[in-house]
This record gives C-alpha cells, sequence and structure tokens, in this order.
C-alpha cells in the first residue's frame, strides 16, 4: 500500500477489482478552499486504454510489484517471442499480445525491458529509437524534392515505414519505437 502522497511516474497501482493502471503523469492540486487532491493520468498496463482520475490527497492506493528487467530477444518460436534474461541466462517465452507493437522493431539481439508482474508478462517496452536496415524502399526519383516527399521503406523486421527520398536500400536508420517515425541515418 502506497499513499497518493507518494505517487510517482511508472509506478503500477492495482485498482477496481484488481486491474493494473500505471501512473503516466500526476499532479497535487491544493485549492483555496476544500481538501487537497492528486490528479492523475493512469495507463491500463494490459490494455493500453488512458484514463484521467482524481484521488482524494493522503489516501491509501494498492500499488503492485512489477518486476521489469532488461532481457535480450533471442528468436521467434511460432507465435512466441523468446527472451533471454542476461544475469541468470533463463528463456522466457513472450506470447504476441504482451509484445504488441515492439514487435514491429525487435531483432535477434536487441535488449528490451520486459515487465512481469507474479510470472505474468505485462508488456515489453523497447528503447525510444533504435537502429534498424532498410530491407527494401523504391529509389527517389530527382526532382521529387520540391516537397520534401516521403516513400515507403520496409524494415529488416518486415515493418513498414515512410521515409524520405534520398534512402536506399540497405542503409541504417534510426527509428522512433513509438510512432514509426523516420529520424535519421545512422552513420556507421
Amino acid at each position: 500500500m502506497a499513499s497518493t502522497n507518494d505517487l510517482k511516474n511508472g509506478m503500477v497501482l492495482k485498482l477496481e477489482g484488481g486491474q493494473l493502471w500505471s501512473v503516466v503523469e500526476f499532479q497535487h492540486v491544493k485549492p483555496g478552499k476544500g481538501p487537497a487532491f492528486v490528479r492523475t493520468k493512469l495507463k491500463n498496463v494490459l490494455s493500453g486504454k488512458v484514463v484521467d482520475k482524481t484521488f482524494n490527497a493522503g489516501v491509501k492506493v494498492e500499488t503492485a510489484t512489477v518486476d521489469k528487467r532488461d532481457m535480450q530477444f533471442s528468436y521467434m518460436d511460432g507465435e512466441y517471442f523468446v527472451f533471454m534474461d542476461m544475469e541468470t541466462y533463463d528463456q522466457l517465452m513472450v506470447d504476441r499480445k504482451a509484445v504488441g507493437d515492439a514487435a514491429n522493431f525487435l531483432i535477434e539481439g536487441f535488449t528490451a525491458t520486459v515487465a512481469q508482474h507474479e510470472g505474468e508478462v505485462l508488456f515489453v517496452e523497447l528503447p525510444a529509437a533504435v537502429e534498424l536496415t532498410v530491407q527494401e524502399t523504391e529509389p527517389g526519383v530527382q526532382g521529387d524534392r520540391s516537397t520534401g516527399g516521403t516513400k515507403p521503406a520496409t524494415l529488416e523486421t518486415g515493418h513498414q515505414i515512410q521515409v524520405p527520398l534520398f534512402i536506399t536500400t540497405g542503409e541504417k536508420i534510426k527509428v522512433d519505437t513509438r510512432t514509426s517515425d523516420y529520424l535519421g541515418r545512422v552513420n556507421s
């Protein structure tokens, strides 16, 4: 148990029938009249749904212990992603639902944060940006640059994103894992 005064970003709370909610942001409010309260933005750990919730200041809330570990993605086994704990070398099979959009950016050897609660995998979190190789893209047409246009490119993971016209097949680029946006070339 924790008090609403102890809330921190990233903390996981157990609310309403045991559902797990992660604190995205919080704000302590002391109005001129009336009791203080805490305004929060919470994200459902399993569904990803974001809600605003207000608590009275000092109210006790149940916290969930979420074990976050950095693990290395090893390989795909059917519909499961196999991750290896770099300290114990234990392997963990994670289903596609728990991996979510991170699947678009995972290649063998990448390190991701795997969050577990009571042995169940909640989600897989990647760094904000990853470096991937462009598997295939059309050549940019000369003279198409007046609008700073983009073209589709398929990454080595099979995921398709929009890249500037000057990017060629085989180039290594940086991609934002949250939005699938092209961030720039990687100088090797």
